[in-house]
């Protein structure tokens, strides 16, 4: 609950503008919520008949910022028969000293930190419509996320996430990846921020994700880290699916091209 609330309160403090849209009904959020669920479902079918490079670099810092410990890999992503692979291009040895990369950590890197919201995962969330919000240049719906319930062995997203006002599809995702953890376990999760963008004019793919955060133990360290992830070299290997757009939400500002 507290992850929830300070995600919904960074959002209200930031210094871009916020609209309240007055006609928008519960009905009509629903509405937008249910096909940008549809949209990022057909996202996802699109998004297996693509390749891409993933650069991932995690940054131990110390109390001057000065980098002291790194993990870092590189690898190419592949779907084949609809399946995530991965392929390790390069990981150098690592030289973290106070914290490690868990089973947890990398399902965040490979699920959460690039959230997509489809219709099969949309009942697992609370979705809560905060108003209207520009990310960069593009207008967008703003909605607050977190699960419902979780499941021992799965991680989810608890956050925020901006929703383009016309393709209705994610542009951006703030928050942190959440789960069910052992007894005892301490494990803590950094904020994060994922942009994406346009790939062949029609789909809104990440590109990449930062968190900048001080994680606290319950040992009484405090470590700040740093953690880049960059998607790159999107290349379509077939074409099997293709998105139809409906009519374009109306919106009174013009969408960047």
């Amino acid at each position: 609950m507290r992850t929830w609330w300070i995600a919904v309160l960074a959002a209200a403090l930031a210094p871009a503008a916020w609209t309240a849209d007055a006609d928008l009904s519960e009905a009509r959020i629903e509405e937008i919520i249910g096909k940008f669920a549809a949209k990022e479902t057909e996202f996802t079918r699109a998004r297996a008949n693509y390749t891409y490079r993933q650069s991932a670099r995690l940054e131990e810092l110390d109390e001057f910022g000065n980098v002291r410990g790194r993990w870092e890999m590189v690898s190419d992503i592949v779907f084949p028969a609809g399946k995530r692979t991965e392929k390790v291009v390069r990981a150098p040895v690592g030289t973290l000293r106070n914290i490690i990369m868990t089973p947890q950590d990398e399902q965040d890197l490979r699920d959460v930190q690039p959230f997509v919201m489809t219709t099969t995962e949309l009942p697992d969330y609370l979705v809560r419509y905060l108003g209207k919000q520009n990310a960069d240049e593009i207008p967008c719906f703003v909605f607050a996320v977190k699960p419902k319930r979780m499941e021992e062995g799965r991680r989810y997203f608890s956050g925020m996430i901006w929703v383009d006002d016309r393709d209705l599809q994610i542009v951006k995702t703030y928050g942190r990846g959440v789960g069910l953890l052992k007894k005892n376990s301490d494990n803590q999760f950094p904020k994060f921020e994922t942009y994406r963008e346009q790939i062949d004019g029609k789909y809104w793919f990440p590109i990449y994700t930062r968190a900048d955060d001080v994680l606290h133990f319950q040992s009484g360290l405090s470590q700040r880290i740093r953690m880049t992830v960059r998607y790159q070299d999107y290349k379509q290997f077939r074409s099997e699916v293709q998105i139809k757009y409906e009519e374009p939400v109306e919106s009174n500002e013009t969408k960047k091209p």
